[in-house]
């Protein structure tokens, strides 16, 4: 009755499976693996004492930015230059805009500072002239996949989109840091922004699309699971209706 298992197609169809099941388990397994870091780095991040709260440290001791950097307060040094705005920034449930200002420093770099938020319709008031010295928290470059980036395409000139080297490099003639800070005290007329938790310690919807789709891996191996019995069903079924010349 069972005699049907030795031929190519009934080959083809076990080897599938036994291929197919593993590979179900395993990619299951691993976004579950990745939804438990998610969760470790979550709570590391709430165990770990508030970035802020600690003293300022020299800008290029904390670069590049991670997950350890990420909102500690950095002091750097230079003359401020040009100014932009990036716009469709809200703070406390008020639309606006960030202002910010490149720090040219000693080194020749550039440091893009949020000097602070400033309402919609507001004026943004100039940088002071001569050598200052800055300190703000620290905050890796925006890409087009953070919350809150807009395109740069079409935004009226002396504005950006997002605050990275990328885009910046677009609109100036020297070197930028692949960072920026936002200031912890800002000038009249601007609200000081707070600063953002680093990518990656947070259970956003990321986090939970993994769980989802450790889930369904292994609602796909029980379906191939399910679906291999049936077809045997069926093919038991027709051979004993052709032995019983059915």
């Amino acid at each position: 009755m069972y005699r049907f298992l030795r031929t190519p197609r009934w080959w083809g169809i076990n080897v599938f499976v036994l291929l197919a099941i593993p590979f179900c388990l395993f990619m299951g397994t691993w976004q579950m693996g990745k939804f438990e870091d998610r969760v470790d780095s979550h709570r590391e991040a709430e165990r770990r004492p508030d970035p802020s709260t600690r003293a300022a440290e020299a800008l290029d001791a904390l670069l590049p930015v991670d997950k350890e950097t990420s909102g500690r307060i950095a002091r750097a040094s230079g003359r401020y230059g040009e100014q932009f705005l990036v716009p469709d920034r809200d703070l406390d449930g008020r639309s606006g805009s960030y202002v910010l200002t490149l720090l040219r420093t000693d080194g020749g770099k550039a440091l893009p500072v949020v000097r602070g938020w400033l309402p919609s319709g507001g004026e943004a008031p100039a940088p002071p002239p001569g050598e200052v010295t800055v300190t703000g928290a620290l905050q890796a470059s925006e890409n087009a996949g953070t919350k809150g980036v807009r395109a740069a395409g079409g935004l009226p000139e002396g504005q950006l989109g997002m605050i990275s080297a990328a885009s910046l490099v677009n609109v100036v003639s020297y070197d930028v840091y692949d960072a920026w800070i936002t200031l912890t005290d800002s000038p009249a007329g601007l609200t000081p922004v707070p600063a953002a938790a680093a990518a990656g310690t947070g259970l956003d919807v990321k986090a939970f699309q993994n769980l989802g789709y450790t889930a369904e891996w292994f609602v796909f191996a029980g379906f191939v699971v399910f679906m291999w019995f049936r077809l045997l069903r069926r093919e038991v079924e027709a051979s004993r209706d052709a032995a019983l010349g059915l």
